[in-house]
């Protein structure tokens, strides 16, 4: 945990702290990082302005994937992905957390490199964003 701390409403000073410490071979400037995570890709786009945040990070081309991984894809955003998710852009599955800037704590923020991070590593397994599970027992 990077900081005692749980006050909401991130800022890119806020972000960047974060990821300056948790990620590996940072990049970038304030709006726009590029990291690693547990040897994972990642990146983070953020809008103050628009009071958005967005991380991301490439998994697989769409047209290497057999269809069943696709529908895998759709159904563990529906129990296994808690708050990130499996998403298409531009030819290219991507694991996704998409979150307002204003209503995200450190705390939180970190959970959801972790997830986004799970995606890519369990893509193709368990297609889960970490040990949790909804609903199950």
């Amino acid at each position: 945990m990077v900081s005692e701390t749980s006050l909401f409403g991130m800022t890119n000073q806020r972000v960047d702290n974060v990821i300056r410490v948790l990620g590996d071979n940072v990049d970038g400037v304030f709006g726009a990082w590029r990291f690693q995570l547990d040897s994972v890709l990642m990146y983070c786009i953020t809008d103050e302005k628009h009071n958005r945040l967005r991380v991301i990070s490439p998994i697989a081309n769409v047209d290497e994937l057999p269809p069943e991984v696709l529908r895998e894809c759709l159904a563990a955003n529906f129990d296994r992905t808690l708050d990130a998710r499996y998403c298409i852009h531009d030819e290219t599955v991507w694991g996704a957390f998409i979150h307002p800037l204003d209503s995200l704590c450190e705390e939180y923020f970190q959970s959801a490199l972790s997830q986004v991070a799970h995606l890519a590593k369990n893509f193709g397994g368990s297609f889960s964003s970490g040990k949790l599970v909804f609903g199950a027992s």
